[in-house]
C-alpha cells in the first residue's frame, strides 16, 4: 500500500531490457549515440513537431531549469503559480541556472489569466531598477493533482503572447495530464502556445531521464551549452537514449499512465464511498484526501504508506479530520487499493 510518491515505484521491465540491450559493445558518447537519432526522430513525431530540438537530462530539475535558463535572461523574471515545482521543489535551482527570479502569481493551484496579466503588467515599471518580464511556467500536471484544461493552457499562453513572452510547461506528470484530456501531445504544448516542454519519465515508469523539446529550435545552441556548462551532458549517454527508446516503443509511455490513473480513479471510487472528503477534485494520478486520525493510524499501522498534508499522526484528538497525499504509480495492484479501502 504504497503511496507516498510515483517517484518510489519501480522501473519498468521493458525499459530494463532496454537497458540490457544498450549495454552490449561500445556506442560513441555525449549524445552521439545511434539510439538518440531515434529517440530524437520519434518524439518529434509524438509532438508533431518535425523541427523541433530534442534533448535528454536525467532530472526533472535539470530539465526544467536548464530549459527556463534558455528562455530567460537573469535580468528578467519567470511567472509562475505559487505551488508550482519549481518555486516549491527545485531549491532554487531555476534562479541558481538562470540568474532569474520567480514572480509568483497570486492564486491557489492553477494560475488564472487575469492573475497572470496582473502580475505581468506590474513588471517592468521600474526601469533598469526592476526585473524585466520574462518566462511563463505551467505546471502540468499541477502540484496539486488537477489538470489545466486544453482551453485554460491556451488561455494563458494567449495573455504570454500579448507580451511577447515564451511558454515553459513543466510535465514531469505530462503523460498522466495527457491521458486525462485525451488529446494530442501537440495540442497540449505548441498547438496552445507552448514553447518548450519537460516531457517527464521518470514518475512514469523510467529509472531517470527526462526530454526537454523546444518547439523554437533557435534556442538548440544555447540550451546545448547549458547543459555541458551545468554538468548535466551524460558521457554514457546510451542509457539516457535506451530508457527513452523503450518508453516510446508501443506506446508504453501511455500505458503505463493510464494504469496510474486508473488506479486513482479506483483508489477515488473506494474514498468516496467510506465518506472520505477532498481538498482538490481528483483528475490525474494524486489525491488530496480528508479523513480521521483514527483512520490514518490504523493505516499507517497496517503498512500503508503516504503524507500527511500539513498535520501530524500524533495527537489525542482521533475524531480530528486530517488531510493527505496519495500519489498511484503504474505498478500498484488493485489488492493494494482495495485493502487500503478496507482498511479505512
Amino acid at each position: 500500500m504504497y503511496f507516498a510518491s510515483d517517484n518510489s515505484g519501480p522501473v519498468h521491465p521493458a525499459v530494463m531490457e532496454a537497458l540490457n540491450a544498450a549495454n552490449q559493445g561500445y556506442q560513441m558518447a555525449y549524445g552521439t549515440d545511434t539510439l538518440m537519432n531515434e529517440v530524437r526522430d520519434r518524439i518529434r513525431g509524438v509532438f508533431e513537431a518535425p523541427g523541433a530540438a530534442v534533448y535528454l537530462v536525467a532530472t526533472g530539475t535539470a530539465a526544467n531549469s536548464l530549459a527556463l535558463a534558455t528562455l530567460a535572461q537573469p535580468w528578467e523574471t519567470v511567472f509562475c503559480s505559487p505551488v508550482a515545482h519549481i518555486h516549491e521543489d527545485e531549491c532554487n535551482a531555476p534562479e541558481f541556472y538562470s540568474g532569474a527570479k520567480l514572480t509568483l502569481v497570486p492564486g491557489a493551484d492553477k494560475m488564472a489569466p487575469d492573475a497572470l496579466r496582473g502580475s505581468i503588467l506590474a513588471e517592468e515599471t521600474r526601469g533598469v531598477h526592476g526585473p524585466q518580464r520574462g518566462p511563463v511556467s505551467i505546471t502540468q500536471v499541477t502540484e496539486r493533482g488537477s489538470v489545466y484544461t486544453l482551453s485554460e493552457l491556451q488561455a494563458l499562453c494567449a495573455v504570454a503572447k500579448e507580451y511577447g513572452l515564451p511558454v515553459h510547461l513543466d510535465g514531469a506528470r505530462f503523460s498522466n495530464a495527457l491521458v486525462a484530456l485525451n488529446c494530442s501531445p501537440a495540442e497540449m504544448t505548441w498547438k496552445a502556445g507552448v514553447d518548450a516542454v519537460s516531457f517527464g519519465g521518470t514518475k512514469n515508469g523510467l529509472m531517470g531521464v527526462e526530454a526537454v523539446v523546444f518547439f523554437d529550435e533557435s534556442k538548440a545552441w544555447e540550451f546545448e551549452l547549458r547543459r555541458k556548462r551545468g554538468a548535466h551532458l551524460f558521457s554514457k549517454h546510451r542509457y539516457l537514449s535506451a530508457q527513452m527508446a523503450a518508453y516510446l516503443q508501443d506506446d508504453l509511455w501511455l500505458t503505463l499512465a493510464r494504469q496510474a490513473n486508473n488506479n486513482c480513479a479506483r483508489l477515488t471510487e473506494g474514498l468516496r464511498a467510506k465518506g472520505a472528503s477532498f481538498l482538490h477534485a481528483p483528475q490525474a494520478n494524486m489525491i488530496f484526501a480528508q479523513f480521521s486520525r483514527a483512520q490514518h493510524k490504523q493505516l499507517h499501522a497496517a503498512g500503508a504508506v503516504y503524507h500527511l498534508w500539513g498535520a501530524e499522526l500524533d495527537g489525542a484528538d482521533d475524531s480530528e479530520i486530517l488531510a493527505c497525499r496519495l500519489v498511484c504509480d503504474w505498478s500498484i495492484e488493485p489488492a493494494q487499493i482495495d485493502r487500503f479501502i478496507a482498511l479505512l
